[in-house]
């Protein structure tokens, strides 16, 4: 049916708009800087690159318009087209309303607009790139904050749900809001179903070791023999091991098992007030080296089979490299998975990080105290809010709804403190001057640390859609290790594209020979192949496990004795 759209009225709204913005940039109709702009506009063509910012505005008018245009034709029966569609993965609007009703279509598009014109406006900002990352970041929690779907009012779910229920989602929302508010952060998965030694961390295993800073736990053999050397894991402080021993379908700790390696892991202690005084230091040398060494001595091996995990990997490099210092070779090969040695492009984590906000932190717990779990938990959930946040808030607050359970969500919201000292060195010496790429640069356990002296084999896991360690980031590792590297990118994030069960064979990984400096080089080259890396792993890690030995039953030796069954009572301590 033809609709008698106002096209003057529509022609002029888009004509005054984009003559306002060519006056904010100081430039005039031809798009030629204005001799005699005002004064006042300075501070914002300092600001602002004038021509990307007309850009902007001068795409955003028309599509404002056709966005106008065409849901008054849609309410006249046309067909129509939208004018702009959410991100691939963007979930927030997969509602029927969205697409079917006119006035949701309507808010849902005006919306995704004024995210796109927000986002321009930001890159046309003239800043550092660091700032600038900084304001992408920021600007962008505003724009997912500010969703209709995150409202009552303007959620077509949450209303229809209301009505239907009369009001009982609604009130049943507000009791999960006081609830989360009690609890001091949002439930993002039923925890009830849960428990740590039960149903998730349930490997058979025994502690044999435990100091003030962690429990080394050494796991049953699932096979009559077993590789001479050890496979000793060490997974980040700042979070529960157990990610890497969720469920017997998903336990890369028991697929280890059944590849007939002899697996420890340590289980780091959350921190209370006791280890406020614990530094950088303490984790490399009673975590890390004194993991190494008992692991050796409980298999009488020659040398162990490392593995670290973010910065895990972190510690276990640097005790590595002070063993090779010392002139200890205690690692026959080492795993880095998804971790930083190299922190000049330290990902969206990034924008947390500069001096005047570690000097605080220092002033604050540097030389003695606790930095809360909950906080750091709630800062990597600000990474992914669309994910971690807002469907949350939607489900929980706006629709009165529970979560379901889910393993890796209730291993996300097991947080764990940090002590003072050794965070806020972590903080200055890596993501703010990145020292631990500079050989000699930094001192630990009283020994210079120089990453070229690991010259043992190394495996080095990158993925594709990591937000926090950049898989370019972890590509450098390829370059400061002095041994030959195996480098590998897998699919996905920081969590899924580790956790990838070689039983379900999903995702992918790439590939490559090239020892290249350049990244992108390294990718172009890249052979891509179906399933998970584990398999690909285990092949290569197999040449340096050794001979075949008969399994040990016994957990531990004389020396260090069976303290309690895995996992033990440290993964077991909640922040409150």
């Amino acid at each position: 049916m033809p609709l008698n759209v106002p096209t003057e009225y529509l022609q002029g709204f888009i004509t005054s708009g984009q003559q306002f913005w060519r006056t904010m940039a100081g430039l005039d109709t031809n798009g030629a800087p204005l001799d005699d702009a005002s004064a006042a506009l300075q501070p914002l063509k300092t600001l602002t690159a004038p021509v990307a910012l007309l850009e902007a505005h001068s795409a955003y008018w028309p599509q404002l318009a056709t966005v106008w245009t065409r849901t008054l034709a849609g309410t006249m029966g046309a067909e129509t087209e939208p004018v702009i569609t959410p991100e691939r993965g963007d979930r927030r609007f997969a509602a029927e309303d969205w697409h079917k009703n006119a006035w949701y279509s309507l808010l849902k598009q005006n919306y995704l607009l004024n995210a796109r014109l927000l986002e321009d406006i930001v890159d046309a900002v003239a800043t550092t790139e660091k700032d600038k990352r900084k304001f992408k970041f920021f600007t962008r929690q505003l724009i997912d904050s500010l969703s209709p779907a995150n409202f009552a009012a303007t959620n077509p779910e949450a209303l229809k749900l209301a009505f239907e229920s009369s009001g009982e989602s609604l009130r049943d929302g507000f009791t999960n809001l006081l609830a989360d508010m009690q609890r001091g952060n949002i439930s993002i998965t039923d925890e009830s179903a849960y428990e740590v030694g039960h149903n998730v961390a349930a490997s058979q295993g025994s502690v044999v070791f435990e100091n003030d800073l962690f429990q080394l736990i050494q796991y049953a053999p699932l096979t009559e023999k077993v590789a001479k050397r050890p496979l000793l894991i060490v997974p980040p402080c700042i979070n529960k091991f157990y990610i890497l021993d969720l469920q017997p379908e998903n336990s890369f700790v028991r697929f280890a098992c059944e590849q007939g390696m002899t697996v420890f892991m340590v289980s780091w202690r959350n921190p209370d007030a006791t280890m406020a005084q614990t530094t950088w230091d303490d984790y490399v040398e009673h975590g890390a080296l004194t993991a190494l060494n008992v692991a050796q001595s409980i298999t009488r091996a020659d040398r162990v089979n490392a593995v670290g995990w973010c910065v895990g990997g972190t510690i276990l490099s640097s005790a590595t490299a002070i063993a090779r210092a010392r002139g200890e070779d205690k690692v026959a090969s080492l795993t880095l998975l998804t971790t930083m040695l190299d922190f000049e492009e330290p990902g969206e984590l990034g924008v947390f990080i500069d001096e005047a906000g570690v000097a605080q932190r220092e002033s604050a717990i540097g030389r003695g105290g606790i930095y809360s779990g909950k906080e750091l938990g709630f800062t990597f959930q600000t990474l992914r809010a669309n994910d971690l946040i807002w469907p949350y808030v939607i489900g929980n607050y706006l629709k009165g709804k529970s979560p379901p359970a889910f393993d890796l969500l209730y291993w996300n919201a097991d947080s764990t403190n940090l002590p003072g000292p050794m965070y806020t060195w972590y903080l200055r010496n890596m993501y703010l001057e990145n020292n631990l790429r500079k050989p000699g640069r930094l001192t630990m356990c009283g020994t210079p640390v120089d990453l070229g002296n690991i010259d043992t084999p190394a495996y080095v896991l990158a993925t594709e859609e990591d937000h926090i360690v950049p898989w370019r980031s972890a590509h450098r590792s390829t370059q400061l290790l002095g041994g030959p590297t195996q480098f590998v990118l897998g699919a996905s994030g920081h969590i899924a594209g580790v956790v990838n069960p070689a039983s379900k064979n999903k995702r992918s990984f790439k590939v490559s020979d090239d020892s290249t400096a350049d990244p992108d080089a390294w990718l172009a080259s890249a052979e891509t192949r179906p399933g998970s890396w584990w398999n690909h792993w285990i092949e290569w890690l197999t040449p340096y496990a050794e001979e075949s030995v008969k399994a040990r039953v016994k957990p531990g030796n004389a020396v260090h004795k069976p303290v309690e069954p895995a996992p033990g009572r440290y993964v077991k301590v909640r922040t409150a």
